[in-house]
C-alpha cells in the first residue's frame, strides 16, 4: 500500500524510496517485529484465560513434556498471521498477483491450522482434524495458488497473445519454460512437466506445509529454520525477479517475483517477535496454525520462484524431519519395529538423554548449514 507514495516522489526524494525493495523490504521487517511484540504479551494472557488447559500434551511423548509444557496456550501462530498481515499489506504492491497468491495460502493454511487448534484444544485432546479432510483443503487452497501463479507469469511472458482459458491450457500442455522445474547446479536446463506442473507445485506447498509441522515439536525448533529460510527465499525472489541478476547467475528469471521478498521481510520480523515468546521456555506455542501457514507460505514462494528443489535443500532440516517420520511408519509396518526411539527424529534425540535446547540449537546449526548450501546452487552451475 505504501508503494502508492511513490506518485509524490517528483515532490520529494524521500516518496522514491519506496520504489525499492530493498527498503519496503526493511520496512516489512520493522513493521512485523514491532507489531508482534506489542501483541504478543495481551494476546498470550487472553489465549491462557480462554484456552485454560491449553494444547494437550501427548502421553507417548517424552516424559518430560507433561511437566514442562503442560498448560501453554497453542494457536500463537496468530501473532505472527497478525503481524505478517499487517505488515505485508502495508508495504507490499497489491497490485502483484504473487503477493497475493502466497497471502491465499498462506491465510488459508493458517484457517485449517486454526480450526484443527480449536478441535484439540476444545477436545482435550491431540487429534483434530482428520488426515483426509485437512488435506483435501490443504491440496484445494494449493491449487488455486498453483494456477493463479501459472497464469500471472503466462501473462507476464507472453504481453503480445491475447489471453484466453484456451492459449493458457495449450501453454500448460506445450512445453514451455512455464511448467519446467529447474534444477540446481545445472544451467539452463529443467524437467519438462507439462501440465503436470500445477500437480507438483501443489504437492510442494502442500507438503512443506506438513513438513513445517511436523518439525513444529520443541520450543523454538521450528520457527528459527523458518526465518532462516525466509532470509534464503529473500535473497533468492530479489535476484529471479531481477533481469541482469538471474541473467549474470544462470537462473529462471520471474518477472515480478521480486516483490515476495516484502512478504518474506514481514515473516521474518514477524518471527523474530514470536521467539521472545517461544524461546525456550515457551510462553506460548505456534500450533498447526502458524506450522502450516509458514510452511505453506515457503512453499508457494518456491513454486512462484521456480526454486522448488532449492527448497528443499534450504529447507532440509524440516525435509529430515518429514523422512524420518515416513521411514518410522514404513519400517514399523513391515517388521513391527521402531527404526528410532519416536519420530519425528528430534524425540529421538530427546528419548537418548539429549536436552531441549541443546537439540534446538544443534538444529538451528543444520538449518544454516542447508540455507548456505541452497545459496551455493545460485553460482555453482
Amino acid at each position: 500500500m505504501l508503494e502508492l507514495l511513490t506518485q509524490y516522489s517528483d515532490s520529494s526524494q524521500f516518496f522514491n524510496l519506496f520504489n525499492y525493495i530493498t527498503f519496503r523490504t526493511g520496512g516489512a521487517i520493522v513493521t512485523a517485529m514491532i507489531l508482534a511484540f506489542a501483541i504478543g504479551a495481551p494476546f498470550i494472557a487472553w489465549l491462557r484465560k480462554k484456552q485454560g488447559k491449553g494444547q494437550p500434551i501427548r502421553e507417548d511423548g517424552p516424559q518430560g513434556h507433561l511437566l514442562t509444557k503442560k498448560g501453554t496456550p497453542t494457536m500463537g501462530g496468530l501473532i505472527i498471521l497478525i503481524s505478517l498481515g499487517i505488515s505485508s499489506l502495508l508495504w507490499a504492491d497489491l497490485k502483484n498477483p504473487y503477493v497475493w497468491s502466497v497471502l491465499i495460502v498462506t491465510v488459508g493454511f493458517g484457517a485449517i491450522g486454526f480450526v484443527d487448534d480449536f478441535a484439540k484444544v476444545t477436545k482435550q485432546h491431540h487429534g483434530g482434524l482428520s488426515a483426509k479432510l485437512r488435506l483435501l483443503f490443504e491440496f484445494s487452497i494449493a491449487a488455486v495458488a498453483a494456477v493463479a501463479m501459472l497464469a500471472a507469469e503466462w501473462i507476464a511472458t507472453t504481453p503480445e497473445q491475447a489471453h484466453t482459458i484456451v492459449g493458457f491450457w495449450n501453454a500448460l500442455w506445450g512445453g514451455d519454460p512455464l511448467t519446467a522445474v529447474a534444477l540446481p547446479f545445472i544451467q539452463g536446463w529443467g524437467v519438462q512437466l507439462l501440465a503436470f506442473y500445477a500437480l507438483f507445485a501443489m504437492i510442494v506447498i502442500v507438503g512443506f506445509g506438513n513438513a513445517v509441522n511436523l518439525t513444529d515439536g520443541l520450543d523454538g525448533l521450528a520457527i528459527v529454520p523458518v526465518m532462516i529460510a525466509a532470509g534464503t527465499f529473500g535473497v533468492i525472489c530479489y535476484l529471479v525477479g531481477r533481469v541482469d541478476y538471474s541473467q549474470y547467475l544462470g537462473i529462471p528469471h520471474v518477472a515480478g517475483v521480486g516483490e515476495l521478498s516484502t512478504i518474506l521481510g514481514a515473516l521474518l520480523g514477524a518471527s523474530l517477535g514470536f521467539l521472545w515468546y517461544n524461546a525456550p521456555p515457551a510462553r506460548v506455542f505456534m500450533g498447526d496454525t502458524g506450522s502450516l501457514a509458514l510452511g505453506g507460505l515457503l512453499g508457494s514462494v518456491a513454486v512462484a520462484t521456480k526454486h522448488e528443489i532449492v527448497l528443499v535443500i534450504v529447507g532440509g532440516l524440516f525435509v529430515l524431519e518429514t523422512l524420518s517420520v515416513m521411514v518410522q511408519v514404513a519400517v514399523f509396518k513391515r517388521t513391527g519395529k521402531r527404526l528410532f526411539l519416536m519420530a519425528p527424529i528430534h524425540h529421538h534425540f530427546e528419548k537418548l538423554g539429549w536436552q531441549e535446547p541443546t537439540i534446538v540449537i544443534r538444529f538451528w546449526i543444520i538449518s544454516v548449514i542447508f540455507a548456505l548450501a541452497g545459496l551455493a546452487t545460485l553460482k555453482l552451475r
